[in-house]
């Protein structure tokens, strides 16, 4: 019997699930209102503005939870892409998401957003609101796979700057961008393994240090103010040097939120700050792993370019995602609890 919705007022919301190394994509698949604004940017400062309710619904429980994250696929004003995307989280809305980018790539492919699927890979571009990313998914015989994508131009922003946290006293951390900023610090620093320690102590140390460089470090962006804030801070191995052996760290992002995965813009990052230190040559790859799952991404600068004033290299980052439901959530005006909440 197929199962059907009881009698309910209001929209259906439907939502196709996905994870791309454990981290998890709810790809919003109908029943959003429409979403106004000239281009990616204007649109993703509108769902803030105005739907930002629906965020909650779908991000938080009890149909989310603390840590998921989600897509909703909008036009984009640019006439090469196929699909434009706005990403959400626990705390707003992101301006690039590399696992995200893998799972789309599938999705667009699968769900028919892109004509005529090529073999062995079909490019899907994506306008994701830090710029247009150019992913490629291989298909075969009707069937999807891995995905790998070209980033936006990635670059250090600071090297060895020195921020003073509360608890941890001063810690010095690397800045990068691969279409978010983020903050690098080896984990060691704290007494921590990325592989190993606890998630909470993780999570409390990466933390201080995201407050400390938000209150401290003034970033900017040569194309967007929009895009000049501090995403999260990566804490790794300490790995950075070039090597076959996959190199481990995890991600700690928006309100505190972990990432299951290698993360792709946090992958992209790191791939730019070693190419900036001379750690890694151009189509060198290396091998990245989560400290949270193990998952593992791959990631290689291909291209030097620049981005505004600074030099800047396109990073090339590969993994696979898998589909893992579909839903359709509703709202019950009696429910005192359908707008969301988290438990921290």
């Amino acid at each position: 019997m197929e199962m059907q919705l009881p009698p309910h007022e209001g929209d259906e919301l439907s939502v196709v699930d996905m994870h791309t190394g454990g981290e998890p994509l709810r790809i919003i698949h109908s029943g959003y209102p429409e979403v106004k604004g000239d281009s990616v940017l204007s649109k993703r400062r509108y769902v803030r503005e105005h739907l930002d309710h629906l965020r909650r619904v779908l991000m938080f429980e009890p149909r989310g939870h603390y840590d998921m994250y989600g897509a909703l696929v909008v036009d984009s004003e640019l006439p090469e892409a196929d699909l434009g995307v706005l990403f959400m989280h626990n705390e707003g809305y992101s301006t690039m998401c590399g696992h995200a980018v893998i799972a789309l790539g599938r999705f667009a492919v699968d769900y028919k957003l892109v004509k005529e699927p090529q073999s062995p890979e079909t490019q899907v571009n994506i306008h994701c609101p830090c710029g247009l990313v150019k992913a490629f998914v291989e298909y075969s015989e009707g069937k999807t796979g891995g995905v790998r994508f070209l980033s936006v131009p990635a670059f250090t922003f600071a090297t060895d700057v020195t921020v003073s946290l509360e608890r941890f006293g001063d810690v010095t951390v690397d800045i990068s961008y691969g279409g978010a900023f983020y903050a690098f610090v080896d984990a060691k620093r704290f007494g921590l393994d990325v592989t190993t320690s606890r998630t909470r102590d993780l999570v409390d140390a990466a933390t201080a240090v995201t407050n400390a460089v938000k209150s401290q470090v003034k970033l900017y962006h040569p194309t967007s103010d929009d895009l000049a804030f501090l995403y999260g801070t990566i804490l790794t191995d300490g790995k950075d040097d070039y090597s076959s052996d996959p190199t481990a760290n995890m991600c700690v992002f928006a309100e505190a939120q972990v990432d299951r995965s290698p993360t792709g813009s946090g992958v992209t990052a790191r791939v730019a700050l070693q190419y900036h230190r001379g750690l890694i040559q151009l189509n060198q790859t290396r091998t990245f792993q989560s400290g949270a799952t193990g998952s593992q991404f791959t990631g290689r600068a291909v291209e030097e370019t620049k981005c505004g004033d600074f030099k800047a290299v396109v990073v090339e980052v590969s993994g696979r995602a898998f589909y893992t439901g579909v839903s359709r959530f509703v709202q019950e005006p009696e429910d005192k609890l359908t707008h969301g909440f988290l438990l921290k």
